[in-house]
């Protein structure tokens, strides 16, 4: 069954640029491309879609706004022009599990779907390394829980390789072609870092590991 899918964006070439990339893949079908926030909501309710890809700046209703309407409903990626970090801390604090770029590759976007689907979170790389360091900021320069600190100590070497690439923001591909294993390998590996550190998602994965101080 293919991913179904929502494009909300005010600008056609964008709106038509990421259908042309979904549609492309065989696994994933634009149902509803919107030009606003409204239209955007009203398209989650018509089409019960896996995912909803919102821009931020939209005439009627913002994309924050549609995102924290919809986000129980669907699954939210946010796509913007935009490096703002109080955007990404409002887009997670409403439901998101993906913020990325408009410069962001074609298969990172895929890869955000694909992940979104997944119950997942993922986030462009140049914005991830930015959240956790204020996430640490925010407390962390206090002393681990042991049992934090613990599992971290008890990392075999290569889920501390894959670990540290995870806390940066590297998608599961770019691992996996860094590390020379395969997809299945490091999905595997990931799923044991969630486990292991008591993490939900990858982006709960990074912020373990930076609030352990793994990446000092």
């Amino acid at each position: 069954m293919s991913i179904r899918v929502i494009v909300a964006d005010d600008q056609e070439m964008v709106r038509f640029g990421f259908a042309m990339i979904i549609d492309g893949d065989p696994d994933m079908e634009v149902v509803a491309q919107c030009r606003d926030g409204v239209e955007a909501i009203e398209a989650v309710r018509a089409h019960d879609p896996d995912v909803a890809l919102l821009d931020i700046r939209m005439p009627r209703l913002d994309g924050l706004e549609v995102c924290r309407r919809v986000s129980g409903r669907t699954n939210v990626v946010m796509v913007t022009t935009f490096d703002d970090d109080e955007y990404v801390d409002t887009a997670l604090a409403n439901g998101a599990l993906g913020f990325l770029l408009k410069d962001s590759s074609p298969e990172l976007l895929l890869a955000a779907i694909r992940a979104a689907v997944a119950g997942d979170a993922l986030i462009s790389p140049e914005l991830t390394t930015r959240l956790l360091a204020r996430s640490r900021a925010g407390g962390a320069r206090r002393t681990p829980p042991e049992p934090l600190a613990a599992a971290v100590a008890e990392l075999t070497p290569r889920e501390r390789e894959i670990a540290a690439l995870v806390a940066v923001g590297r998608s599961n591909g770019e691992i996996a072609g860094q590390v020379f294993v395969s997809l299945g390998t490091v999905k595997s590996h990931i799923a044991n870092l969630q486990r292991r550190l008591g993490a939900r998602n990858r982006v709960e994965v990074a912020a373990q590991l930076w609030r352990a101080g793994f990446m000092d």
